[in-house]
């Protein structure tokens, strides 16, 4: 019989079952340590040699055989049939949190001839022992299932205050924060790299969703999976994750594009884009930029053929050289080349003499004058057309909540569920709309007036910006004469 004194015909070898629910209980706390402490206590008062330390890291509910830890004292005793052995538990509730799977558990144990024991609780084989076991049994079944409700409406809870409360998504991490608790904060440099493949795709940098996942694999801190391979369906989960955007949206928790409490990593117009672009509704632009190695290419023109000057890169024995020239056949430079650092510097020096003239600041001043008003008024009338269109959203979804009230046919629910769905997304793009359609805070003299009525010219902040900027300062072409005139404007300025 279970639990009675020890005598010589009862074994006198044990094992050591612990067992705690969580990772964090594991490494946080002492549980599976301070477990195994009270049952050797307990297995030296009784007499009984330790013979193995089973622990497990996992949920007392469903299938045992889940267990890892589990399946090892199992094992373990199967390979020794010829011994017996008393299997030892701290309490009741780490053998088994389901009443089912409890019983299932002591007759996988009868059918290995190993006696169980429970530091706060006395095995008996008897009708009213096995009675009481059952209700005991039962009533851990029950807690955990009250646990188990409660953490849920917990989660659901916080998603509804805004807060995400799932695995922080790459270029995310979780900050405690006194008094909100975990929130996801932007994580370097995995932040910067999402916000890039957002915008690269919006905008037609990426022409195709492989191009980004190339993108990825070329950044060599990106998670991996355990091939060391980055996924498609990884670029495709991103894509369409609204908390980028931030905005939580859960099927499980009925939640639609509920604005969060953290910082986005992209607008909400990029992820739109990026949905456009993804369901094929718009196509990759053609590319704009031509590099930075060549300022001048497509500007400066030869002097003798007037076509532009082509742009190369030359292999010398210790380095590259950059040279500028003229590819046209039966023009008297073919294939003359001519330094970069020449040709540039000479059009910066030219660029260096620009200087606008009164004229041309009065009309840009009386140009932007018009605009920042007309900026003004435009950005009043989006806050009231954006005010009016969230006012009739409200209205719709309340009257789409009665009707789903009042209905009886789950078609029609799910169909107003998806309505809903649906003008929530646009709630939470003409909230953002409100936000960024801002008149300006200050009067036009105030902030640019100043600005434009006083007289400049370039040499001041020629260094600063790109040569190619200056350069297309030309309404017309740079000719570049070879033999002792230098460079030649071929048209005023604008």
């Amino acid at each position: 019989m279970d639990g009675v004194a020890n005598t010589k015909n009862e074994p006198m070898k044990a094992v050591i079952y612990c067992r705690v629910s969580s990772k964090a209980q594991e490494s946080e706390g002492h549980g599976l340590e301070s477990q195994e402490t009270r049952c050797r206590q307990y297995a030296e008062a009784k007499g009984y040699e330790v013979a193995a330390v089973f622990p497990d890291t996992i949920t007392g509910g469903g299938d045992f055989m889940k267990r890892p830890g589990m399946v090892a004292l199992l094992s373990f005793l199967d390979a020794q049939p010829d011994e017996r052995f008393v299997v030892i538990f701290d309490d009741l509730k780490r053998f088994a949190r389901d009443r089912d799977f409890h019983f299932r558990l002591r007759d996988a144990f009868r059918q290995r001839d190993a006696q169980v024991e429970c530091l706060n609780f006395k095995f008996e084989e008897t009708p009213e022992g096995e009675f009481i076991e059952t209700i005991l049994a039962a009533q851990g079944q029950l807690e955990r299932k009250q646990n188990g409700r409660q953490v849920a409406q917990k989660m659901q809870a916080r998603m509804e205050n805004g807060y995400w409360i799932h695995t922080a998504p790459i270029g995310y991490c979780y900050q405690t924060i006194k008094g909100r608790g975990k929130v996801l904060v932007p994580n370097p440099p995995f932040d910067a790299i999402i916000r890039e493949a957002f915008e690269g795709f919006a905008s037609g940098r990426f022409a195709t969703q492989a191009e980004v996942k190339r993108f990825f694999e070329s950044c060599q801190e990106f998670p991996r999976n355990r091939n060391g391979v980055v996924e498609q369906k990884r670029v495709v989960d991103i894509f369409t994750q609204p908390v980028y955007a931030g905005y939580i949206c859960s099927e499980r928790y009925k939640l639609n594009w509920l604005k969060a409490q953290h910082e986005p990593l992209i607008s909400l117009e990029v992820f739109e884009k990026v949905q456009e672009r993804r369901q094929g509704a718009t196509y990759a632009p053609k590319r704009k930029n031509i590099g930075n190695d060549f300022a001048l290419r497509g500007i400066a023109t030869c002097t003798c053929c007037g076509a532009p000057l082509r742009s190369s890169w030359s292999k010398g024995k210790y380095r590259q050289y950059a040279y500028y020239l003229c590819q046209t056949k039966g023009c008297e430079a073919y294939g003359k080349s001519i330094p970069r650092g020449k040709l540039e510097s000479q059009v910066g020096e030219i660029i260096k003499t620009l200087e606008p003239t009164q004229g041309l600041i009065t009309v840009a001043t009386a140009m932007f004058r018009n605009a920042w008003a007309m900026r003004a008024e435009q950005a009043k009338s989006n806050i009231q057309a954006a005010k009016q269109r969230l006012r009739k959203i409200e209205a719709e979804i309340d009257q789409i909540l009665t009707r789903i009230v009042e209905a009886t046919n789950g078609a029609v629910i799910r169909a107003y569920e998806t309505k809903i769905a649906d003008l929530e997304k646009d709630r939470a793009r003409m909230s953002e709309t409100l936000t960024k359609q801002s008149p300006p805070k200050h009067a036009f003299d105030e902030k640019l007036g100043s600005v434009l009525t006083k007289s400049f010219t370039f040499p001041a902040c020629y260094d600063s910006f790109p040569a190619r900027q200056y350069a297309e300062q030309w309404n017309g072409a740079v000719r570049f004469e070879r033999f002792g005139v230098g460079v030649h404007q071929s048209s005023a300025p604008k």
